[in-house]
């Protein structure tokens, strides 16, 4: 059976399935895959964040072969094709930075008024004293978190 995978949010109930389907606990998953229960934990609750190398080594270990299909023209959608229903960056109510940026044209741009606002608040104190930042700590290794699998 095909499941098609539109969004990263679908990742993880399929892989929860795949595994459920097997008969496999999170423990017995990870320990085939060679790390601990909570790094698999980890990559369950949040598939999208892994690399693809370790998303094929579950899916291996679990007996599931990903397979990629185009999208034909037909399949985007009946009114328009490709992005039908799903308004862009720049058209006309759609969302994204261009809907929020004003044109030289049309007046002033939003970027200046924040730049001139920050150097106001450094300009109250002498030599900007107060907005400094402080030294660079120096930099701690910390004990590796994730396990190299």
């Amino acid at each position: 059976m095909a499941f098609p995978v539109q969004t990263l949010g679908q990742l993880r109930p399929i892989l929860v399935g795949f595994r459920k389907s097997a008969g496999l606990t999170q423990a017995q998953l990870a320990a085939r895959l060679g790390v601990t229960q909570q790094s698999y934990a980890q990559l369950e609750s949040n598939p999208s964040a892994v690399s693809i190398e370790r998303l094929f080594k579950v899916l291996n270990v679990l007996g599931v072969r990903l397979t990629l299909d185009p999208v034909l023209p037909d399949e985007t959608g009946e009114a328009g094709g490709a992005g039908a229903g799903h308004p862009q960056a720049g058209d006309a109510g759609g969302t994204g930075p261009a809907d929020t940026r004003t044109t030289p044209a049309a007046g002033k741009a939003t970027a200046p008024r924040r730049a001139s606002a920050v150097t106001a608040a450094t300009a109250k104190t002498p030599d900007g004293a107060a907005r400094k930042r402080p030294a660079a700590a120096r930099a701690r290794r910390s004990v590796a978190k994730r396990e190299d699998w």
